[in-house]
């Protein structure tokens, strides 16, 4: 019931507590003076007087409900509270004796630290001095002996540049300013480093320009011994860049060259510059352009000479090759970084000063040969000083060590090994690319000129012989011009196989392709006179080249590309004559075939000397032969071409002949006598085809052979040495069928063909198994006749044949 109520009692003073003129009792930020003002102010203090009077009494209720409530917690507490007071006492005692301990300690240990301090300090100060003591006195001891130094020349100009080096050694790091003792020998040694740096830019422009490596090695062995030799590389290496820069510059400067010689003219009259095509100008532009090509060289050869020299110094202590200071951390030699300068300096200036001035580039575009000549010549002047070029030992007084034996780690040579991604002549030559294409340009439009005006639109005529000579010789300049480089001359050459090919289209739409340009009956009608015509210009132009050719020492490429458009020549001669051989051709076998309609089954003749004149179609072909020769062919200049294409014709009349001398039936032996004359008569015909009649090789010896075995017996002829190796089976055997009886007939004659169908038959199946299974069917044919009539005894010639036939089949 109490608790109940003192529950209640709280709750009520909580609200009370948290009326507004309490609350702000309860804010962190409350002002006894602010609130004490603000109440005065209002006129209300009795009111607020009883209210806080009110208030404090509710607290003190409130506290001692409180304490009332908690009295057993308070007690702990004040009894916990006891005993950390006499823990937080022990804590004291113990930080107390602590703090003594402390005391004691510092008082052993600052003492000697402070005393170390000092004499740390005390000694660092006497090493500083020490170290500067030794430096002075090591300075003046350097000074003294560089002043023995000076006195010896440029012997000892190596010795006081080491000496100088370690006195820059000495310098490094420390201030000697204000050191009265020394003062005047700093000042001397400044004065003498630059003397002798002076000096020994003086002996390395002497080494250089007389390229004396003693002198040369001697300044670099200074510059390295002042630690400035890759910067004194460099610096020289530049000046050479700039000088070559303002020879390009001048040489092709377009003021210079238009300049007149004589300057002085009338006065008040103004000297107007004429340039272009004038002789005076171009000579002044290559006069230029060589004293150009001579100062490229000069400088080349003596950054060359210089890395060189690099390439075998080495320093005498240290033993540290010169040319390893120069290109460590990956740096390019400095030949090749002047050389790659040179060629981008060329370039660039030409192409500056062509688009500059179109007189320029017309002179370097139509007289571009004589530009890469120059170029050429100065490749072969740096190549020729790099394969002469020699470093010489010097004297012992001079400092200079050179290491003359060739090391794998040695440098190799710019102008005479060509690196595997940088080629140093296709460097400078790049340069040159705008002015070759425009040459070839114009060159092949110098070598098209004359082809086209020869050949006008519309024309049928071919060229004559001058106009053949104007086209001959245009060809033959151009690379005569062109021999001053093996590139443009292989460029050239292929503009000449153009130039050819452009001729062989235009005479190929000259030549005469109609019915009439194949006839041989009458005379020569106007397209055979215009092939004619053609083929003798091209036989002309392919002789004219071919001796071009040869007079000329062309390279193996160029040559080729001239080879290869010959070789279209001849193409387009043969297609021209082609017609003409062809009906050639076929009126030799419709005169040979004529032949099936002589009797040659005649006995022989009486008399004991019969004289046997040649056949009808024998006569015919001689004549036919003849007269094609003379009035065809003959007027064709090229005889060695006419011989190759006639000798084919030769060779065919002789194999159509054996051909149908073979098929004759019934074959008599006054036929045999006539058919042996015309064996004989046959080289006669064919003669005028050919050089020699030897020359028909195969044919010519078929038709030698095949002779005697006209009066042979059957036998004789089967065991012939010649049978199967020079003359075929198949033909022995067709020639065994005329010695047949009618019942065994020929193949031909059993298929029921003409004899002009099994001609076109056997040149349509050259192969001998196909012409033997044929033959083959003619025999058993036979067999099945006689059996048929049941014969007794086969024709004495059949076993002989069936013998050869079995050997034959057996061959192939």
């Amino acid at each position: 019931m109490e608790a109940g109520d003192a529950e209640s009692s709280r709750n009520c003073l909580s609200k009370e507590l948290k009326d507004e003129c309490y609350s702000e009792f309860l804010n962190e930020e409350f002002d006894v003076k602010t609130y004490t003002a603000h109440a005065i102010h209002h006129a209300v203090i009795a009111e607020h007087l009883a209210k806080l009077a009110q208030g404090i009494s509710q607290l003190d209720k409130e506290l001692h409900c409180q304490v009332v409530a908690r009295h057993e917690d308070l007690l702990a507490q004040a009894t916990g509270i006891e005993s950390l007071e006499g823990v937080l006492e022990m804590m004291q005692t113990r930080i107390a004796a602590l703090q003594n301990a402390v005391d004691r300690i510092r008082t052993k240990i600052v003492d000697p630290y402070n005393k170390i301090v000092v004499r740390t300090a005390q000694l660092a100060r006497l090493q500083v001095a020490c170290d500067l003591l030794r430096r002075i006195i090591r300075i003046l001891y350097l000074s003294k002996r560089l002043q023995g130094q000076l006195q010896g020349g440029s012997r000892e100009l190596t010795k006081a540049a080491q000496s100088l080096n370690e006195l820059d050694y000495l310098s490094q790091g420390v201030d000697l300013s204000g050191i009265d003792v020394i003062e005047n020998d700093l000042l001397f040694i400044s004065r003498v480093r630059l003397e002798v740096e002076n000096q020994a830019k003086r002996i390395l422009e002497q080494g250089m320009e007389i390229q004396n490596p003693s002198q040369v090695g001697t300044a670099l062995q200074v510059f390295y011994n002042l630690g400035s030799l890759r910067e004194t590389i460099i610096s020289v290496v530049d000046g050479y860049k700039t000088s070559v820069q303002e020879s390009i510059t001048s040489a092709l400067d377009i003021k210079v060259l238009t300049q007149p010689a004589n300057t002085r003219g009338a006065p008040g009259r103004a000297v107007i510059p004429i340039p272009g095509n004038t002789a005076t100008f171009r000579a002044a532009l290559w006069t230029n352009l060589e004293k150009l090509m001579d100062h490229i060289c000069a400088a080349c050869s003596q950054v060359q000479h210089l890395q060189k020299v690099l390439t075998k110094k080495r320093d005498p202590v240290t033993h540290v090759c010169f040319i390893d200071e120069i290109v460590k951390d990956g740096h390019p030699d400095i030949l090749y970084i002047f050389w790659n300068s040179i060629t981008e300096m060329l370039s660039m200036e030409l192409q500056k000063t062509t688009e500059a001035s179109t007189f320029l580039k017309q002179a370097l575009e139509g007289e571009f040969p004589k530009l890469l000549r120059l170029y050429n010549e100065l490749w072969k002047r740096l190549q020729q000083y790099s394969a002469n070029i020699q470093v010489g030992p010097t004297g012992s007084g001079s400092g200079l060590e050179l290491d003359l034996t060739t090391s794998e780690n040695d440098i190799q040579d710019l102008f005479t090994s060509t690196k595997q991604d940088y080629d140093p002549e296709k460097a400078l030559k790049n340069s040159l690319q705008p002015y070759e294409a425009a040459y070839l340009s114009k060159s092949l439009s110098r070598l098209f000129d004359p082809i086209n005006l020869v050949f006008p639109q519309g024309g049928y005529s071919p060229p004559s012989s001058d106009e053949m000579d104007s086209i001959i010789k245009t060809i033959a300049s151009e690379l005569n011009i062109a021999l001053v480089d093996p590139g443009l001359t292989v460029a050239i050459a292929k503009n000449v196989a153009k130039t050819v090919q452009l001729f062989c289209v235009k005479s190929e739409q000259l030549l005469c392709t109609q019915g009439d340009a194949s006839q041989v009956i009458g005379p020569l009608t106007e397209g055979q006179r215009r092939n004619v015509a053609v083929v003798n210009s091209l036989y002309q132009l392919q002789q004219a080249v071919a001796k071009v050719i040869s007079g000329l020492a062309l390279p193996l490429d160029a040559e080729q590309a001239l080879t290869a458009s010959l070789e279209s020549v001849q193409t387009l001669m043969g297609s021209a004559v082609q017609p003409l051989l062809m009906s050639v051709t076929d009126s030799v076998e419709a005169i040979l075939i004529t032949m099936h309609q002589e009797d040659f089954s005649g006995p022989l003749p009486a008399g004991d000397k019969p004289d046997m004149p040649c056949s009808l179609y024998m006569r015919e072909l001689q004549g036919f032969v003849a007269r094609v020769m003379n009035d065809y062919f003959r007027p064709l200049q090229c005889l060695d071409f006419l011989y190759d294409s006639t000798e084919g014709i030769a060779q065919r009349a002789i194999t159509l002949f054996i051909r149908h001398a073979c098929l004759l039936r019934p074959l008599g032996e006054g036929g045999k006598m006539r058919l042996a004359a015309d064996f004989a008569q046959m080289e006669l015909a064919v003669a005028p085809l050919c050089r020699r009649v030897s020359d028909l090789g195969k044919a010519y010896r078929l038709l030698r052979s095949f002779r005697p075995l006209l009066f042979q017996t059957s036998e004789h002829i089967a065991s012939s040495q010649t049978v199967g190796d020079l003359i075929p089976y198949s033909t022995i055997l067709h020639f065994l069928f005329t010695r047949a009886p009618a019942e065994l007939k020929s193949p031909h004659q059993r298929a029921e063909w003409s004899v002009a169908r099994y001609s076109q038959w056997l040149d349509d199946h050259p192969s001998e198994k196909d012409r033997l299974t044929l033959i083959r069917g003619a025999l058993e044919a036979y067999v099945q006749t006689v059996r048929t009539r049941q014969g007794r005894n086969f024709a004495p010639v059949y076993p002989i044949m069936l013998q050869l036939l079995q050997k034959a089949t057996s061959e192939t």
